[in-house]
């Protein structure tokens, strides 16, 4: 996404907010007990109730994501406190990943390495896409760090951000097109 589309997204979001704010005030009949059921009503509905796990989990388009992170034994650990900002890369990433290695998914899941790769993708606390800036730097769980770059499309490393702040109860979840990949990561045969 480019900062112009997320701008106007943020603005048709503030706007959508604005009218249903000014409609809700000219209604003439509500009481305050009205009101509050409506207020309680609506902060129900905008509620978040899953964790960064859990979001990953009820996508299908991170199916194979979720199964590393079973694999690598991360689940609970990304079902904490946090907050976490998680770029969570897509299966299509995973599927280009097995593609470039010439590996199948279980020979990638069998990867001793497997944690170092996934930690790269998460960053300790809630990064919102607002947060970011353009050659900003960010410290992964890993120790490694990810580059931004927002000169064109919103881009982490050599991946492209394709949809951001999907919000979390324990942080948020980017969605990347491309896996990234360590410095230090070394394919290893494994037997399937």
């Amino acid at each position: 996404m480019s900062k112009d589309l997320l701008k106007k997204l943020r603005l048709g979001l503030i706007s959508f907010a604005a009218i249903g704010l000014l409609a809700g005030c000219a209604t003439e009949n509500n009481t305050d007990e009205d009101t509050m059921s409506d207020d309680t009503a609506m902060e129900e509905s905008v509620e978040v109730k899953e964790d960064v796990v859990g979001i990953a989990q009820g996508n299908p388009d991170f199916s194979i994501l979720v199964s590393a992170l079973q694999k690598a034994e991360l689940v609970e650990t990304l079902q904490g406190e946090g907050p976490f900002t998680v770029f969570a890369p897509t299966n299509a990433a995973f599927e280009k990943l097995l593609g470039e290695l010439d590996i199948t998914a279980d020979e990638l899941l069998a990867q001793p390495d497997l944690a170092k790769v996934l930690t790269y993708h998460v960053v300790p606390g809630k990064v919102l896409a607002a947060d970011l800036t353009d050659g900003m730097e960010a410290e992964t769980v890993n120790g490694e760090e990810l580059m931004f770059d927002l000169s064109g499309d919103p881009m982490v490393n050599d991946s492209m951000i394709t949809q951001t702040d999907i919000e979390a109860t324990n942080g948020v979840v980017h969605s990347i097109d491309t896996v990234l990949v360590p410095s230090d990561f070394e394919l290893q045969e494994v037997a399937e």
